[in-house]
């Protein structure tokens, strides 16, 4: 009988990326990978629908199943946390219906989820499938994750709410960090439906059969130790940990870029022509995140000031409307502004970037380490702040871009942070750091390296699970 690993990996980029790469390293070990999809359409940005694109072109030997959409796409303005989990619970029937359609009894080896997908555990356990969630973050972040809901009941009986966004929370094996660098709503709303919703997903990651973090050990090693001790979890059993990276976007374990999007984008083309080590790189992400106008305009006249070549994506339908008039023409040949996707990896690893300004997004950290290129931080949403932390503490491979009181980051702080990577003693000993760490990430793919021997003992795992004998659909 085949093997065939199923994944189910959401509908966020950040997420669906990495589970891909999940997929041509199973194919590689002679796994069949099918992908069970969301419609697309319940995602409304276009950057999604166009990543599945991507992937669906690129990977013929990956079977994709669309699962219909039950009650239409994602709520305008409603809460995304509560809109994400309420779309993957309305669907676990259809979900249910397409592994006892598509596959025969023990058919499937094991369901892979992305991390706020849990939902779907309810699904693989009434049909005995072993589920694993890919975790799409880091050691440290799932190390809080997992230990939020018990950090969160304690802080309620200890503390006054409306002091808890920034009173330091004591997780084990990671540093003390202010409530409000994770889940704010945890602590702003204690008892709304948001903070319930997100303790249950919460818990539900380390209710995993296994996981699977996009990490390696020599980048994460304190975290990764502190997930290997009871105390982490005390009172429960933490579910086997693989750390498997990294999985990054436009490239494959075996370090081989698109040659098709190189040939494809503009950027690259324009990139051809600057000299080694000469652009900063601004990009904030594939959702979309849009600065206010007042911002991007700082941004630019930081830029323009700082006398550096750059090549920056601006997600606005017309840039003109929003950068400082005659910017685009006083910076002509030295600068560049896109407004799309833009192979981000790629741009990494060209010969003429030199410093990432990144909203510290997990897997843009992970492109920026695997491209040995040093990062300026500007952390927007979500885990982004922890990350942001880590890579200026513990990493030493980034410095953050600071804001006003008034939450603006700058013309002047951003020449300044743009001139230090650039120009200064700490700028080189910055590319000096993430390249060590870049050889890391090289050495964890080799035979013998931590990732690869992590992903083994997943598989062993998986195969000692299996064949199941799949249940009927007894409970729907």
């Amino acid at each position: 009988m085949e093997k065939t690993v199923v994944l189910y990996p959401g509908f966020i980029v950040s997420h669906f990326v990495p589970m891909m790469r999940l997929a041509g390293v199973l194919i590689e070990h002679g796994y069949a990978v099918s992908v069970a999809l969301i419609d697309p359409a319940v995602n409304l940005d276009d950057a999604f629908a166009a990543a599945v694109a991507r992937a669906a072109a690129s990977m013929p030997s990956v079977t994709f199943h669309r699962i219909p959409l039950v009650d239409g796409p994602l709520t305008p303005g409603a809460h995304f946390i509560l809109n994400y989990l309420d779309i993957v619970a309305r669907h676990n029937d259809r979900f249910h219906d397409f592994l006892l359609r598509s596959f025969p009894r023990g058919g499937v080896s094991a369901v892979v989820v992305d991390s706020i997908s849990v939902e779907a555990f309810r699904v693989t356990r009434r049909l005995g499938i072993p589920g694993y969630v890919m975790f799409t973050s880091n050691a440290a972040v799932l190390s809080a994750f997992v230990q939020l809901p018990s950090v969160h009941a304690e802080a309620r009986t200890s503390l006054k709410f409306k002091e808890l966004p920034d009173a330091p929370l004591d997780f084990f094996g990671i540093p003390p960090m202010p409530a409000s660098h994770l889940f704010g709503d945890l602590f702003d709303r204690p008892e709304s439906d948001i903070c319930k919703a997100t303790v249950a997903s919460l818990i539900g990651i380390s209710e995993a059969d296994g996981i699977l973090a996009n990490t390696f050990e020599s980048l994460d090693a304190p975290a990764v130790a502190a997930l290997g001790d009871p105390r982490c979890l005390p009172g429960r059993v933490m579910p086997p940990v693989y750390c498997v990276g990294p999985f990054v976007g436009g490239v494959d374990v075996g370090g081989q870029t698109s040659k098709q999007q190189q040939q494809q984008h503009e950027c690259l083309s324009w990139l051809h022509g600057q000299p080694d080590h000469s652009v900063v790189f601004l990009c904030f992400g594939s959702a979309g995140h849009n600065h206010p106008e007042e911002q991007v305009k700082e941004i630019a006249v930081g830029l323009e000031n700082s006398g550096h070549r750059f090549l920056w994506v601006v997600r606005e339908p017309d840039a003109n409307a929003v950068l400082p008039n005659g910017f685009l023409e006083r910076t002509s040949g030295r600068g560049l502004v896109v407004k799309n996707w833009v192979p981000q990896a790629d741009v990494l690893r060209h010969t003429a970037t030199a410093v990432f300004v990144t909203h510290c997004g997990w897997n843009s950290v992970l492109e920026g380490v695997t491209a040995g290129v040093p990062m300026l931080c500007w952390p927007l949403y979500a885990e982004q702040k922890l990350n942001k932390m880590r890579m200026v503490g513990e990493m030493g491979i980034a410095v953050e871009m600071v804001a006003s009181q008034q939450g603006l980051v700058e013309a002047a702080e951003v020449e300044r942070k743009v001139r230090l990577a650039m120009e200064s003693e700490e700028g080189r000993e910055l590319r000096t750091r993430v390249v060590a760490h870049k050889e890391g990430a090289a050495v964890a793919w080799d035979d013998g390296g931590s990732s690869r021997a992590a992903f083994v003992r997943f598989l062993s795992d998986v195969e000692s699970r299996w064949p199941q004998p799949a249940r009927s659909g007894e409970g729907k």
